[in-house]
């Protein structure tokens, strides 16, 4: 379904600490579930358990709990070339 450089990149959107989940639903057409079940296939079961407590709950992740005053910009190495 997607190529080795978006599945990259859609992992390291999800590791992301303010990348919202909406944010991958808009580009990659994966809502939460889906990405979950996608990480799942392409991390290994170690990381995934990592990626999964990190982000319980954390409010930056989802646009409905983040702060209005949280302001969206790109890291300098956000579209790096790889």
């Amino acid at each position: 379904m997607f190529n080795a450089q978006q599945q990259s990149r859609i992992i390291e959107m999800a590791w992301e600490d303010r990348t919202p989940f909406e944010a991958i639903e808009q580009l990659y057409g994966l809502n939460y579930s889906q990405l979950v079940v996608f990480m799942r296939q392409n991390i290994a079961s170690g990381s995934f358990k990592v990626w999964r407590k990190r982000h319980a709950g954390r409010k930056t992740k989802h646009l409905k709990l983040r702060d209005p005053a949280i302001m969206r910009s790109h890291c300098k190495t956000q579209y790096k070339q790889r």
